[in-house]
């Protein structure tokens, strides 16, 4: 059980759900295409960062009691959390090697209506297995393993890392566009989620 309080786990919380959460992504993809096209960006970036917060919180405040209510089963998540983690940095970094790139259709639509808008966030968000396995199950787990308020001091931090990442990847579209239609710098953004996420997994592997 990690005992660590503010601001260490606030910043576990913060790096974890950073690497989660910056990878490419429908949700990110529509995040930045958004921005790209000024239509509705403060809308769409707390539509994402709501219903993180709601995950994160549902995984961190329900879950992680489930966890903590069994030892097997806190060892089960544990080294699940290792596997997945470790795997998670696999796939980035076999992403590094084939890196993605970012553009918009010359050929979209204008102005799409902010119903439509909204919907489609709230879709992204939460009708997505990724998000949820990532911050219910992931984000969850891992805050089980930690004690008072330092479970509340990990989930502040990772709802932190949410509001960061959206709100910036909105606004700061339009600056960011023409560096990440660049193959390099999403090859080097991989490579960080990679190292981050094996760190991270060598940790918990050492409090096992």
């Amino acid at each position: 059980m990690m005992t660590n309080n503010f601001p260490t786990s606030v910043l576990a919380g913060f790096g974890l759900g950073a690497s989660l959460i910056v990878a490419i992504g429908s949700q990110n993809v529509f995040v930045l295409r958004q921005g790209l096209k000024s239509q509705h960006v403060f809308a769409v970036s707390t539509i994402c960062f709501l219903c993180d917060t709601l995950l994160i919180s549902l995984g961190a405040g329900g879950f992680s009691r489930l966890v903590a209510s069994s030892p097997a089963l806190m060892k089960a998540t544990l080294w699940g959390g290792v596997v997945f983690l470790f795997a998670y940095g696999v796939r980035s970094f076999r992403a590094a090697a084939k890196p993605g790139t970012l553009t918009t259709d010359a050929g979209e639509e204008q102005q799409a209506g902010l119903g439509r808008v909204a919907l489609t966030a709230l879709s992204l968000s939460l009708l997505n297995p990724h998000a949820f396995l990532d911050t219910v199950v992931l984000l969850g787990s891992l805050a089980g393993h930690y004690t008072g308020t330092s479970r509340l001091f990990f989930a502040l931090g990772a709802i932190s890392a949410s509001f960061t990442w959206f709100y910036l990847l909105g606004f700061g579209a339009m600056a960011l566009a023409p560096l990440f239609r660049k193959p390099q710098a999403w090859r080097a953004l991989d490579i960080l989620v990679g190292c981050t996420m094996w760190a991270i997994a060598a940790k918990l592997a050492l409090a096992g």
